[in-house]
């Protein structure tokens, strides 16, 4: 079951074992409980918010759009999936010309296609979202047991 667990977790946020295991052990070393901490990491990931903010429409597909480039953090582009974001970002579409890509106006067409959780906030109308705070363990509806996770490393 803690192996099916984990598992679940890193199919779910795309992450391969040797990277998992690092979110783990950053997430040991700090104070508070290892599991809630772990999922953190895992929801701030900059491929997770861009998926949270429905600018795409799966984790995977924002993946690849953050390694392409399409992705502004704070004004600067970022290609680096597994990119940390923190309080106060602003995470916003990369148009050569400060506007929306033509393919970016299809896929955020109907936006937001889910709920956007508590801890970002979306403008719908230029297409921008922000961090307003860290995610909260009760605010991260992945159905993945974290205590299942903390047991099979603890081994």
């Amino acid at each position: 079951m803690q192996l099916r667990e984990k598992q679940k977790a890193r199919w779910t946020y795309g992450v391969l074992e040797r990277q998992f295991r690092k979110y783990f052990e950053a997430a040991r070393e700090q104070p508070g409980i290892t599991g809630d901490l772990l999922l953190r990491h895992l929801e701030r990931r900059l491929d997770n918010v861009v998926y949270r903010l429905s600018f795409v429409d799966s984790r995977r597909q924002g993946r690849q759009m953050v390694n392409h480039g399409h992705f502004l953090v704070n004004g600067r582009r970022l290609d680096i999936p597994s990119y940390q974001v923190k309080p106060n970002d602003v995470i916003s579409w990369g148009g050569s010309n400060g506007s929306l890509p033509e393919f970016a106006q299809i896929l955020t067409e109907g936006a937001p296609k889910r709920p956007v959780p508590d801890w970002l906030s979306l403008d719908v109308g230029n297409m921008t979202g922000e961090v307003l705070s860290l995610p909260e363990v009760s605010e991260i509806e992945s159905g993945i047991d974290a205590r299942l996770i903390v047991e099979f490393y603890s081994r």
